[in-house]
């Protein structure tokens, strides 16, 4: 699998033209890169638990859905290999729709030969983004009081393999 660029490029929030249609005419975007999450849901859904915890971003962004997967991934073990499926519920509230694009140029010998330079510079589909606010929260943890601290670890996991800073809320669930 090719390598993926440095996300430093991408992070920044912006409003670009990268609207996906089922008509050709109005779609901007002629090919959506696929959503590499494989799960959005982990635990158990019907069952009630006395407390939610949700990591918070602090800044503006846009995450890849390889980050945002990794994350899932790195957080939901800690919580698999210490609880049982049925005693927490885990999602993930955010979804990576906006496309990127990259606009490749040819460098070395001959590359002006092959470049089309910023002649057509709209940019090819490379990946798809979650654009997360300030305030947002990007993965909610339900469980019960006794397992709150092995749910902090877990969101702390993936905190940190997420590229800004976030913060671990803890809230007591209405009956």
């Amino acid at each position: 699998m090719a390598r993926a660029r440095k996300f430093v490029a991408y992070r920044f929030l912006e409003r670009a033209y990268t609207r996906f249609s089922k008509y050709g005419a109005k779609s901007y975007i002629r090919a959506r890169p696929v959503c590499r999450v494989v799960r959005f849901d982990m635990g158990t859904e019907n069952k009630t638990f006395t407390h939610r915890m949700t990591l918070v971003a602090k800044t503006t962004l846009q995450i890849r859905d390889l980050a945002l997967e990794s994350a899932r991934q790195t957080s939901n073990r800690v919580l698999e290999k210490n609880l049982p499926k049925t005693e927490y519920r885990y999602k993930m509230m955010v979804y990576p729709h906006h496309v990127l694009r990259e606009n490749p140029l040819a460098s070395g010998a001959g590359a002006d030969r092959l470049s089309t330079g910023m002649a057509h510079n709209y940019g090819k589909p490379i990946g798809v983004a979650a654009q997360v606010k300030e305030g947002k929260a990007v993965f909610r943890l339900d469980i019960n009081e006794n397992n709150l601290e092995l749910g902090r670890k877990a969101l702390h996991r993936a905190a940190l393999k997420l590229p800004c800073t976030f913060s671990v809320q803890v809230e007591k669930m209405a009956k």
